[in-house]
């Protein structure tokens, strides 16, 4: 049994990570402010011996009493909806945040991972991007508090190692999605969905021909969980994500066909700074974790369908269910 802290813990993929530490029989400590999480993603977790949950910042500094020996660092808002709502709060988290949680590891001598994002990238100029491209990002675009927060929390982790020794791992998370997304996060997948029980039109940014990579929930935390135990010489950054990469327009497609909705696809303009390429190169992955991920598209999003169902009280239309 491990003692891990988990920051960003009630969020969408925290909650996640939280539950599945906990089956693996590790103690959990969840911290979150709950600026984007949510306590319904963790009230099933709330009465487990093994887990306890502390509502904090993590732009001011973590100090613990009890011995910690794994730290995965999830605490930011990740979509665009809410980075874009507070752009220096989301710096703050992204770049305090990693400081306070590396200040923490050192102390403890614990291993830490920094979850980061696919975003440190940019509009990239190479495709498939590995983890060798250093990116091509604007920094003072609206973007750029994720995208550079993120750059930059990733520049802390290895200079921690450098200078004092602190056994790190990096993450380079690319889209992911399922169950205890929030409805209205802007991101496309939820977004989709929510529009298309809802009957209403599916929002598309430019001409819909943009592609995006999506991994699974499940297949994303079992990655993380294998990168943390991951050998000496894995610090990374490692991509971890779907290599499958599907056009905006098919996706949006796909989830009218699913629901069986009438929504009608309308097209918008195009935001600033918006990628128009994204797919992981895992071939990393693939070689020191032995992962890559199992859950089809199809697959996850008849289980997020199915999850926003239930959550939003509507249901799909009888064409998809009795298809």
């Amino acid at each position: 049994m491990s003692h891990i802290v988990v920051t960003g813990g009630a969020g969408f993929l925290g909650s996640h990570l939280c539950e599945r530490l906990l089956g693996l029989g590790h103690r959990v400590l969840c911290i979150d402010n709950l600026h984007t999480g949510s306590r319904d993603n963790i009230a099933p977790l709330l009465s487990h011996p093994d887990y306890r949950f502390v509502e904090h910042d993590v732009t001011r500094p973590l100090v613990l009493e009890e011995q910690v020996d794994e730290i995965y660092n999830l605490a930011c808002p990740a979509s665009p909806v809410h980075y874009r709502s507070d752009p220096v709060g989301t710096l703050k988290t992204s770049v305090l945040g990693a400081l306070h949680t590396l200040d923490l590891a050192r102390a403890h001598k614990a291993r830490i991972l920094q979850a980061s994002t696919s975003e440190v990238y940019g509009d990239p100029e190479v495709h498939p991007q590995s983890e060798s491209y250093p990116g091509n990002v604007n920094p003072t675009g609206p973007r750029a508090c994720y995208n550079e927060g993120k750059r930059c929390a990733e520049t802390l982790f290895f200079d921690y190692h450098r200078e004092y020794g602190v056994d790190i791992r990096v993450a380079r998370l690319f889209n992911t999605y399922g169950p205890r997304m929030l409805p209205e996060d802007g991101r496309v997948i939820s977004s989709f969905i929510v529009q298309a029980l809802r009957g209403e039109p599916l929002g598309l940014f430019g001409d819909g021909l943009q592609t995006r990579s999506f991994c699974y929930v499940d297949d994303m935390i079992d990655g993380l969980i294998r990168l943390m135990a991951a050998p000496a010489g894995a610090e990374g950054p490692v991509n971890l994500g779907n290599p499958r990469e599907f056009t905006i327009l098919e996706l949006a497609r796909q989830v009218v066909a699913l629901t069986g909705a009438a929504s009608e696809l309308v097209f918008k303009p195009l935001p600033g700074d918006d990628p128009r390429l994204r797919q992981p190169d895992i071939r990393l992955a693939r070689r020191l974790l032995d992962w890559q991920p199992s859950v089809e598209l199809d697959e996850g999003l008849e289980r997020t369908v199915a999850w926003f169902e239930r959550q939003l009280g509507l249901a799909r239309s009888r064409s998809a269910t009795t298809a």
